[in-house]
């Protein structure tokens, strides 16, 4: 008896959605059309100090080198937006944290790596002797093409998926598979058209073109990948986001009809949810490894977190308060974080002396950021 794999591949989405992911869908594993853009990426030293992404280029089109013999890959995706999250009040409050939405809550690499090994599961139980690999944002492997080819959505202008019922608040993650599932032939339309909101947003100008962007002057990128000092060019224009940034995910029309997450996993922590940054900045390293257990923020580490957070303090109004928490630091044996205490501390006194100082890109972008999230 031959296997029915059009009945399969509907069971599979059904299950998926039982899972919580709130999408699947199927593709092959041709990844070349996107080789060249990767390439020029590459080239171009948009990726900054990522070199594994240098290392691993042949790997990223090539899912063969994660799955021998793969033939189809089930993508999915998992909303995350916390419930009354309000992202843009956080954002304009310039004492508190700015912390990227996905890392207010738990870390979802061994979540979604869970959820997917036990979908291989019940595939395996219903059709036993194919391989599977469940990867999310864990091996090298070009995820929103993957996810686009798949019929999950487009990618945007901001180079991230966006989808016209989800807007692009969700994760990604993929099964790899070797079996000869049927693919999802219809694929969503670019709904971006003529809009330029989100390259007009970006505070840094980090989106070059549209689906172009230079990880050297993204805010996401400065403040968790890069490993040194933030370059004092992009330090005024962070504001108070000390963990990645959403304002392109922010202004982007269709984010305004995104559900909320429903997975407690990704709700927004106490800690996290409307943090000074003060309290933050005056944790000791035990403090930092405590509350950030199970947190994509513990990658980080303590250093760079006392970096973005000084950062941060110097771009806040003057406050007596905050020039005290940063004087007590300024011992703290890391020079890296002593430049920018020190940074922080003039850009204070700046202000303490001319009390109306303020950066006139950041006051617009945050005029235009008035959707209620």
């Amino acid at each position: 008896m031959s296997l029915d794999f059009e009945t399969l591949a509907t069971q599979i989405k059904a299950w998926a959605l039982e899972l919580g992911f709130a999408a699947a869908g199927i593709c092959d594993v041709d990844l070349s059309a996107y080789r060249d853009d990767l390439e020029t990426f590459l080239a171009k030293g948009f990726h900054g100090e990522m070199d594994y992404l240098e290392r691993n280029a042949a790997m990223r089109t090539d899912p063969n080198y994660l799955l021998p013999e793969v033939m189809r890959i089930i993508s999915v995706r998992m909303n995350y937006l916390p419930p009354y999250s309000q992202s843009v009040k956080q954002l304009k409050n310039p004492s508190k944290a700015y912390i990227s939405r996905y890392a207010i809550g738990g870390d979802y690499h061994k979540l979604m790596r869970k959820r997917l090994a036990k979908l291989a599961h019940k595939i395996n139980a219903e059709v036993s002797g194919y391989g599977y690999r469940a990867i999310s944002d864990s091996a090298p492997l070009m995820e929103k093409p993957i996810a686009e080819k798949a019929g999950l959505g487009w990618i945007g202008k901001n180079t991230l998926l966006l989808n016209k019922e989800a807007g692009s608040w969700f994760f990604l993650g993929e099964l790899l598979t070797t079996l000869p599932l049927p693919i999802d032939q219809v694929q969503q339309e670019d709904g971006c058209k003529n809009c330029q909101a989100c390259l007009k947003i970006c505070p840094t100008a980090a989106l070059i073109d549209a689906k172009q962007i230079d990880a050297r002057r993204c805010i996401s990128y400065l403040t968790i990948e890069h490993k040194t000092a933030i370059p004092v060019e992009f330090r005024r224009l962070i504001g108070n986001r000390i963990y990645g940034c959403d304002d392109c995910q922010l202004i982007c029309p269709w984010n305004r009809y995104a559900p909320a997450g429903t997975e407690p996993h990704f709700f927004a922590r106490q800690d996290f949810e409307h943090p000074e940054l003060i309290t933050l900045f005056n944790w000791d390293e035990t403090t930092f490894l405590q509350k950030t257990e199970g947190s994509a923020l513990r990658r980080l580490g303590y250093t760079r977190w006392l970096r973005n957070i000084a950062t941060a303090l110097g771009n806040a109004p003057y406050d007596p308060l905050i020039v005290s928490a940063l004087q007590q630091r300024l011992s703290y044996p890391d020079t890296m974080v002593q430049e920018h205490i020190h940074w922080a501390l003039k850009q204070q006194d700046e202000d303490r002396q001319h009390p109306k100082r303020v950066d006139e890109k950041l006051k617009k972008i945050n005029e235009k950021l008035n959707v209620n999230y």
